[in-house]
């Protein structure tokens, strides 16, 4: 009987193999499809370890931060100097806040090339380096490396001897115009809003600055510098308020080469104030690092719409008011909304119609808050609390019986408050008070007492009184060009504009016209021109709106946008900085069913803008926008 030699099992055995291919087959592109859906396009190649990878998992991974801790710049410091040593620390504190790792290293080792490793160098107060460290410097940068700077750098040569300022001109693009002296002890320093360096600070943010060190001002000369901040102080300096701003730049950044830079005139040990000005300088110095490591940053723009700055005109219903007819002429032919202030006499007396006044925007009170003994008087004594909610209370009743419905807001008579003023004014429930503090930043500010909060909005311009009243300027144009240099300033910083008229300045036969050529050009410059209740209502949603930023894999950032607030909110705009110009951009959402955002990229740019409306109270949006990268 003859005996068949083939397994038994052979053909089981090949679909077992088959199957197993195919099942192997089915779990890498499973692998694959998730890796998509986290990190979007990907390389097949990026999945392999690489060298650098495999030395971090064995060893950890080495600091890519480098401090230069000079000693040439240590020679030209007195013997018992502890200046360096301090500026140095407060340097590692910074990055050990946020878990970045750094190495100091010393002069020379940067004439060594040894900072080559290093994607960062910091150069802290670094005002003398030799000939050899720049030559390096430069080819750091020129290959892609970043450079954060403060102080005068470079300015003295290894040996002590006065270099000048070429070094801030060649490798920042500015033109050194003055040292800060010390006729203060403090210098308030302006910072703009709307840029990667400030997101999430407010527009035109003062900063104090101690002057102790000879912080330095600069002009920018080059078109890869960019502007972040100026010493210029617009309420307290004469002088023309453009020229102010440029010459007086503080904090600038940009590009050289193949690499980026941040330079400041001041040390980090520098900074005085307030809690709220070492908040702000944390946040300011985590974006520098940020912006230099090349990772996303995103912000809010402050206005709805995408608009830069805003603006509110605030006519004053005070004294006399036979010219008021001209301003409200102009309100109606240019159609825009304001914000009229009325002292109570004028509705107890009907010599206003505060109906028709509000059919042009919204009506508010004057309120007399502080008391004068005599004409000179100049002590602002304060009537205590409830004086003030008595004289609140009436006026709120007055406009209510006039308008048929409560007020929103309020002005002060001489422009000033105190605390007492903050609680009768939240007692009342009013929203928002507007005050001629020439204070803090140029956007509204949230005061927040208990489980009550109020929109405090501050005096951010000249107004007619100083610019008709107090300088004598009779001539149009030179009316209009006092007002422009604010416009230009609050568009520069990013703020609000508040245009305060009264009728018997502004507002006669021989200046009204001024009022109108201030609207045209707020418009041409497209501002966003609303009330001030409109600007209150704005800002309190928008202040619960926050923002994360994440980046995944090589070609994909995620954003995440959340309201936190009471109340749905429309007309968002932000900004994402993806730090490497990119091209075919393709924007997809983490859940299901999310709205989704419409968005604008100028192709082979940086920055791409969402447009986000009907953000409902309490919901979370995941956005994930992928790219791919321009290759130079």
């Amino acid at each position: 009987m003859a005996v068949n030699g083939v397994p038994k099992y052979r053909s089981h055995i090949f679909i077992l193999f088959l199957s197993g291919i195919i099942v192997m087959i089915i779990s890498v592109l499973v692998y694959l499809l998730i890796l998509k859906s986290v990190y979007g396009r990907f390389d097949t190649a990026q999945l392999l370890p690489d060298f650098s990878s495999a030395e971090d998992l064995l060893f950890g991974s080495s600091p890519k931060i480098a401090i230069l801790n000079s000693d040439y710049t240590k020679y030209m410091l007195p013997d018992e100097s502890t200046w360096q040593q301090e500026n140095l620390k407060t340097w590692q504190k910074f990055f050990n806040n946020i878990s970045a790792n750094s190495d100091v290293i010393s002069d020379q080792q940067i004439e060594a090339g040894e900072h080559f490793e290093y994607k960062l160098l910091v150069l802290p107060g670094a005002k003398s380096l030799s000939d050899e460290e720049i030559v390096n410097i430069k080819k750091f940068l020129e290959q892609g490396g970043s450079i954060f700077a403060t102080g005068g750098s470079a300015s003295y040569s290894s040996d002590g001897k006065w270099r000048g300022w070429q070094f801030l001109s060649d490798v920042f693009g500015i033109k050194h115009t003055k040292e800060i002296g010390y006729s203060d002890r403090t210098k308030i320093h302006t910072l703009r809003g709307g840029l990667p360096l400030t997101s999430n600070i407010p527009a035109g943010f003062p900063l104090s600055i101690a002057v102790w060190d000879r912080p330095v001002a600069a002009e920018v000369l080059d078109p890869r510098t960019k502007q972040v901040s100026f010493w210029y102080n617009h309420r307290l300096e004469d002088g023309l308020v453009r020229e102010g701003i440029k010459q007086t730049a503080g904090i600038v950044y940009g590009n050289y080469g193949k690499g980026r830079f941040v330079w400041m005139g001041f040390e980090l040990n520098s900074i005085l104030g307030l809690q709220q000005d070492y908040v702000v300088f944390e946040r300011l110095f985590n974006n520098c690092v940020s912006w230099l490591n090349y990772n996303p940053i995103a912000f809010l723009r402050e206005w709805p719409n995408g608009f830069k700055s805003a603006a509110a005109i605030t006519p004053m219903i005070t004294g006399d008011i036979s010219n008021l007819k001209n301003l409200l002429a102009i309100i109606r032919e240019e159609k825009i909304k304001s914000t009229f202030f009325v002292e109570d006499i004028f509705i107890k007396e009907k010599l206003v119609d505060v109906k028709q006044l509000s059919a042009l925007g919204e009506c508010a009170p004057i309120v007399n808050l502080n008391f004068i003994s005599y004409l000179e008087d100049e002590s602002n004594k304060f009537y205590n609390f409830n004086n003030q909610l008595k004289r609140l209370s009436e006026s709120n009743s007055i406009f209510k019986k006039a308008l048929g419905f409560n007020i929103n807001g309020m002005f002060p008579l001489n422009g000033l408050h105190n605390e007492n003023s903050i609680k009768a004014s939240i007692k009342n429930g009013l929203k928002y008070f507007l005050t001629d503090s020439l204070i803090d930043r140029s956007v509204p500010k949230t005061l927040i007492r208990g489980d009550e909060r109020i929109t405090l909005i501050t005096k951010t311009a000249r107004d007619d009184k100083e610019v008709v009243r107090d300088f004598g300027l009779t001539q149009k144009e030179f009316q209009f060009y006092t007002y422009q240099e604010d416009i230009d300033r609050i568009a520069f910083e990013g703020g609000l504009f508040v245009f305060k008229v009264h009728p018997q300045y502004q507002c006669t036969d021989e200046n009204v016209t001024v009022v109108k050529d201030v609207i045209n050009e707020l418009k041409e410059k497209h501002f966003w021109i609303a009330t001030l209740s409109e600007v209150q209502e704005w800002y309190d949603k928008r202040e619960y709106v926050e923002l994360s930023t994440q980046k995944r894999g090589s070609s994909r950032v995620v954003i995440t946008i959340t309201n936190y607030g009471i109340s749905n909110i429309n007309d968002l705009a932000l900004d994402v900085d993806i730090n490497e110009n990119v091209t075919n951009i393709a924007l997809n959402v983490e859940i299901i069913g999310t709205k989704m955002a419409k968005y604008n990229h100028q192709d082979e740019s940086q920055f791409i803008t969402l447009y986000i409306d009907e953000l409902e109270k309490g919901e979370s949006r995941t956005y994930y926008i992928d790219y791919d990268k321009v290759h130079s």
